[in-house]
């Protein structure tokens, strides 16, 4: 196993289980997460397994009763009843344990005594379960998982946060003295793109065919799903502002996702632009890194994120990128980026306009910028934190 710089003088774990998540939840970015980190430490020579819960008791529901309610609360079964029981006997033949995702911190405790990390992407459910957030109300079941979920990271002596915001929150969140782990060993380590996005030099006619788009139709561009925090209601007012400007009156909005919820569909349809708006889901990485790279810009007007996985793939993409002023946008975007306020349309689509008068410059300021992104760099600030963790421990 190659050593990352500065621990020649540390052990490295040999053996490494990963935990990933339940495949019915359907949780497709940690499942790409965990899979990238399980062929990443690979080819660092660890011998690396990922393990996750099986659907077994949810499968039991049949016929009327196979509703989703019913399948998510067999589910909890599968999860917190059998997997636990599996995951302490695997954990036996390992020499450190990474929980790859926080919403499974309850699993810390089973992990019978091997050194255990934890990758925290967001504690944002956790904070809208405190109430933090009016907009977003969560239910009394929610919250109770939240609060089994923060006692997780509250016991976790480990845990890497893929952005300094998401470290600030969690530290606030769980600086409790009577509760807090007084050894609670917390490092900031970003995501790398999970996928080689880069600039595609022409738009697949398929995909053109597919949006009803020319091969020289302007467009902005939305990377996201309908969680509250993306803010898509934004997208469409901050487009609304650009469509009247004279260099954008041709221009269209793209926005990739999940399909506009009826709120959104209302609003399209009271600002006048629904010609001009195309809604697009089930993109492929390959019409994603297309989608990118002839974009005008992407515009990402986010009120909260662990991260903000768009920012950097439309960078690596030389896609220019106008994001909300605030981190940890402003951690990923770095110095290459338009930054607007996203309670003001008509602000941020004046900063866009100006923005983009240095669109060559915000391109290069963007392809350096993912220097910070690299999978070789990230993975090696895995291996010294791995390594820190067992040596402690050991």
């Amino acid at each position: 196993m190659s050593l990352p710089p500065g621990s020649a003088a540390k052990r490295l774990p040999r053996r490494i289980l990963l935990v990933g998540n339940y495949e019915p939840d359907e949780q497709q970015s940690m499942q790409r997460y965990s899979r990238w980190l399980l062929h990443a430490l690979r080819a660092k020579g660890c011998t690396v397994v990922l393990i996750r819960p099986v659907p077994f008791v949810s499968r039991l529901a049949r016929g009327p009763f196979r509703r989703p309610a019913v399948v998510k609360y067999l589910g909890y079964f599968d999860k917190f009843f059998f997997f636990p029981k599996q995951l302490k006997a695997a954990a036996r033949s390992f020499d450190l344990v990474h929980i790859c995702d926080h919403s499974n911190s309850m699993y810390v405790s089973a992990t019978g005594g091997v050194p255990t990390v934890i990758t925290c992407h967001d504690v944002l459910a956790i904070r809208s379960a405190q109430g933090e957030f009016p907009i977003n109300r969560t239910g009394w079941s929610g919250r109770w998982l939240q609060s089994w979920i923060l006692r997780g990271l509250r016991r976790a002596a480990h845990v890497i946060c893929v952005s300094a915001k998401t470290a600030e929150d969690l530290q606030r969140l769980t600086g409790d003295p009577g509760k807090r782990n007084p050894d609670k060993n917390v490092r900031v380590i970003f995501n790398p793109l999970n996928w080689p996005y880069k600039p595609q030099p022409k738009m697949p006619e398929q995909l053109l065919q597919r949006l009803a788009l020319r091969p020289d139709a302007p467009y902005f561009l939305h990377v996201g799903g309908n969680q509250w925090y993306k803010n898509r209601a934004a997208v469409l007012r901050i487009f609304r502002e650009l469509a009247v400007k004279p260099e954008f009156a041709a221009s269209k909005l793209v926005m990739a996702g999940k399909p506009l919820p009826a709120n959104l569909a209302a609003l399209l349809d009271e600002s006048g632009l629904r010609d001009r708006v195309i809604s697009v889901t089930g993109t492929t990485n390959d019409e994603l890194e297309a989608l990118y790279s002839h974009a005008l810009a992407l515009v990402f007007p986010s009120l909260e994120e662990g991260f903000g996985w768009p920012i950097a793939e439309a960078q690596a993409c030389g896609c220019p990128v106008a994001v909300t002023g605030r981190p940890p946008m402003t951690e990923v975007a770095g110095d290459a980026a338009i930054f607007f306020d996203p309670a003001d349309a008509a602000g941020a689509a004046e900063a866009i306009c100006q923005g983009l008068a240095q669109r060559e410059s915000l391109r290069e300021a963007g392809f350096r910028n993912l220097a910070r992104f690299s999978e070789d760099k990230i993975v090696s600030e895995y291996l010294a934190f791995y390594a820190d963790i067992y040596n402690v421990e050991n």
